[in-house]
């Protein structure tokens, strides 16, 4: 299979659109916020990359890493270098609604019902260890991410853009936790975890931090209407048909494999094609490769598949899984002219 460009001649790519112009602004914007995150984290460009596809896709992470990793400080590298505004909130057992998204307050001064807002309205938001709180209150979370938009008794309230969620949880402790549904790991975008650095980059990073924090002085390099622009251009990257049909080859492969119980629905079909467009326009593409969905495949999947109680008892898990699956599903090539 192969794409045709305007002149009847089969490109040399599959998927490949000689009519498009380059997404303006998407490479200069992601090589600068890499190159200042990478100030402050030692290693992680991989992570750092998935970040900025959820971004530019205006979608949402989850971190699911041990503590001490960095997560907070990635987060916050982030928010400074889109010179965005920035909130953390900690997920605990006593946690209320209200206490992300906001209340009214009766001023007796003035006799009126004045509204508070939570710190849900920043445009990074990081959420530690989310599943610590309640189903309600983890609710109130994920009603916001999916509507970008809070109703504080009757008034509803949109979230500033751009808007991002950060949300970590720890792999080790599940005592006391409220593990998140399958419906709502749904609403993340991607999933990654930073991992433990290399013998390399522990150095690095004690160097680094030997005499300061470099945070303190990241300075940003782009602002929320650039990010606002660039998320528009993601969306004009190219699918051809064959890359198309790539993608729903891979989530219909999920739902038919034996190790697999619940498969991806069609939102994380969408998933897979927004975080292809965005990885093929950081890359200074104008559209998709196949390349760009396997790349993305595990991070976009993983957590929205459940895996059959055999097939974890085994000792199997979800990227390993979502990866075979991947490996499985033909790739589309050019056809001979």
């Amino acid at each position: 299979m192969a794409s045709v460009s305007n002149n009847g001649r089969q490109s040399s790519v599959p998927g490949t659109n000689p009519l498009n112009s380059p997404p303006a602004g998407v490479v200069d914007l992601a090589r600068s916020v890499q190159d200042s995150i990478a100030r402050v984290m030692v290693g992680n460009s991989a992570e750092t990359e998935l970040l900025l596809v959820a971004l530019l896709c205006e979608g949402h992470v989850l971190i699911e890493d041990v503590p001490g990793i960095g997560k907070t400080t990635l987060a916050k590298a982030l928010a400074r270098s889109l010179s965005c505004s920035f909130s953390r909130i900690q997920f605990t057992p006593d946690l209320l609604p209200s206490d992300i998204t906001g209340t009214s307050i009766y001023n007796q001064r003035t006799g009126e019902f004045e509204t508070r807002r939570g710190p849900i309205f920043s445009q990074i938001v990081l959420t530690d260890e989310i599943n610590r709180s309640g189903p309600r209150t983890q609710s109130a979370l994920l009603e916001a991410m999916e509507e970008r938009q809070v109703t504080i008794d009757v008034e509803t309230v949109p979230l500033p853009r751009p808007f991002m969620v950060l949300a970590t949880q720890n792999p080790v402790e599940l005592e006391g936790t409220f593990p998140l549904p399958e419906a709502q790991l749904d609403r993340f975008l991607v999933k990654l975890s930073i991992g433990y650095p290399s013998e390399d980059d522990e150095r690095g990073i004690i160097r680094r931090f030997r005499e300061a924090d470099p945070l303190s002085d990241l300075q940003p390099v782009a602002g929320p209407d650039e990010i606002i622009s660039a998320q528009r251009a993601v969306r004009a990257v190219y699918v051809s048909p064959v890359v198309e049909g790539y993608i729903v080859q891979v989530i219909r492969a999920t739902r038919r494999h034996d190790a697999v119980e619940l498969g991806a629905s069609p939102r994380a079909t969408l998933a897979l094609l927004r975080t292809s467009q965005a990885l093929a326009a950081i890359q200074g593409r104008d559209f998709i490769l196949p390349d760009d969905v396997k790349r993305m495949a595990v991070p976009t999947l993983a957590h929205r598949v459940m895996l059959g109680s055999r097939t974890r008892l085994r000792g199997r898990n979800n990227a390993a899984v979502v990866a075979e699956i991947v490996e499985s599903v033909p790739v589309p090539v050019e056809n001979a002219v």
